[in-house]
């Protein structure tokens, strides 16, 4: 059995619940400049920016774990995240360092599963979160602008798929010395 336990780091369960907002300006410039959500008007942004949840996060703590229910997208106001997988071996691979203005955990918006890795933060992190329950509300009330979004996220998870076929084709040659 390996011995890379997770050691999990907390900010405080309550400390997020009863956080003071940040200033959702900070976020309307962030959301603006993403594909998903730049073409969004000032009433669609301001609907948005109703069910973003502000949360706070340490250096070392995970935000949530691989096999985690998938509840939500992520959004990087401040700070640096890393997403990381651990094999059935115990090895921990680092997939991504994400910084202000990156989205993760997009899939779930998509597809609700458990989530395929681990996201902690590096550094402390300033977090914007859209749970499913919430975007879905937008999506009925917005189905137009849901739709966009969701094209959005969809183009960021195939630009993030292509990659990963790259990555491939090229350690395939590396290992074939093709």
């Amino acid at each position: 059995m390996p011995e890379n336990k997770i050691k999990i780091k907390h900010s405080g369960f309550w400390s997020n619940i009863f956080k003071v907002p940040a200033p959702k300006s900070e976020f309307r410039e962030i959301l603006s400049a993403m594909t998903p959500f730049a073409d969004l008007n000032d009433t669609e942004i301001d609907s948005l920016l109703s069910i973003i949840h502000d949360r706070s996060y340490i250096n070392g703590e995970y935000i949530f774990l691989q096999n985690d229910p998938g509840l939500g997208l992520y959004i990087i106001q401040k700070g640096e995240v890393v997403i990381e997988r651990t094999t059935d071996k115990g090895q921990k691979v680092i997939l991504a360092n994400l910084y202000a203005g990156d989205v993760f955990g997009d899939l779930a918006l998509i597809d609700g599963d458990n989530r395929s890795s681990s996201a902690k933060a590096v550094v402390d992190c300033k977090i914007g979160v859209i749970f499913r329950p919430d975007f879905d509300g937008f999506v009925e009330k917005y189905p137009d602008q849901g739709i966009n979004i969701l094209r959005g996220i969809v183009k960021i998870v195939t630009m993030r798929l292509r990659r990963i076929i790259q990555d491939y084709i090229i350690l395939l040659e590396q290992k074939n010395n093709i």
